[in-house]
């Protein structure tokens, strides 16, 4: 097993090019498999879009806190609007997280309701502008999945066209003057969906405990680079051959910004062990059943402990 986290340029995967892209594959695969982490660039998302959705989200959390709790994730439900500092505690061990965040759903789906917004002039279409980028990054590295555990180039295209995914603005505030840096940014968790993609402004804080290792931080990142790690549903849907590793964010000790893109499954799409990753006469670890039911079943754990 190896514990690096490596850095992808995954823009074969948008080629013709058959021997670079199963190249790509491998080298996604690999990861998936040892540390579930990996860093990408090639990914398509254009700078000034990552830009300004940092830009963006420093003008969002520089509202006013009654501004801010309007839009309150407690009164809008369904994983949308905004969560405000100590309301999180992701490793309960650890006290609540030190951060606020913004959520924002992707409401292709009919049965989905609709975000709000924030009062900032032109806001919105800046942050969807980055939203279907983002959402097509994590998208496209599906079918790296799909080559790396032999499965047809679009297995995985009918299960994300209409997904649970969610767009989420981070802002781990800095230590008073003259503190220390105490307490979590955000506890020791896995993530429940497929894949995440991750940006940062560049500040550390971020840690990666691997399979039977110990917590190591993630890598300063090239310019405009994601990082990415496999999500529970992933890691069932491949018999836990790839792998959802915990991770959490140090309290920082200067401000902190992030933005996180989180690809769940459509709804309906049966998660059931790909039969790669069961072989005949092997016995898949877990009852097939659908990305909904498997979500919320994590979300009522959550908040059964909370």
């Amino acid at each position: 097993m190896h514990t690096a986290i490596p850095i992808i340029d995954i823009s074969p995967l948008a080629s013709r090019d058959t021997t670079q892209h199963a190249r790509v594959a491998a080298e996604v695969g690999a990861a998936c498999r040892d540390v579930g982490f990996f860093a990408i660039t090639g990914h398509g998302v254009a700078p000034e879009l990552l830009a300004d959705a940092f830009a963006a989200s420093r003008e969002f959390f520089a509202l006013d806190t009654p501004t801010k709790q309007s839009i309150a994730i407690g009164k809008l439900g369904h994983n949308r609007g905004y969560v405000d500092f100590g309301a999180e505690a992701l490793d309960e061990k650890k006290g609540a997280d030190q951060k606020e965040a913004l959520n924002f759903i992707c409401t292709d789906e009919q049965t989905r309701p609709p975000n709000a917004w924030p009062p900032i002039e032109g806001w919105r279409p800046r942050v969807e502008a980055y939203f279907d980028a983002a959402l097509a990054a994590a998208r496209s590295l599906h079918a790296a999945f799909a080559a790396d555990l032999d499965l047809a180039p679009d297995f995985f295209a009918d299960k994300i066209d209409q997904p649970m995914a969610t767009l989420r603005f981070l802002h781990y505030p800095a230590p008073a003057a003259g503190t220390a840096a105490e307490g979590i940014g955000a506890g020791a968790h896995t993530d429940y969906g497929n894949v995440t993609l991750l940006a940062t402004d560049g500040v550390a804080g971020l840690q990666v405990r691997p399979r039977n290792g110990d917590w190591i931080d993630a890598p300063a990142l090239p310019a405009g680079a994601f990082l990415c790690n496999i999500g529970d549903c992933l890691m069932r849907w491949t018999n836990d051959v790839y792998v959802s590793t915990p991770h959490r964010v140090l309290r920082p000790t200067r401000e902190r910004y992030s933005i996180a893109l989180f690809l769940d499954p459509n709804p309906d799409a049966l998660v059931s062990a790909i039969p790669s990753c069961a072989p005949a006469g092997e016995v898949a670890r877990y009852e097939p059943i659908t990305a909904q039911a498997y979500l919320q079943s994590r979300f009522d754990a959550t908040y059964k402990k909370a």
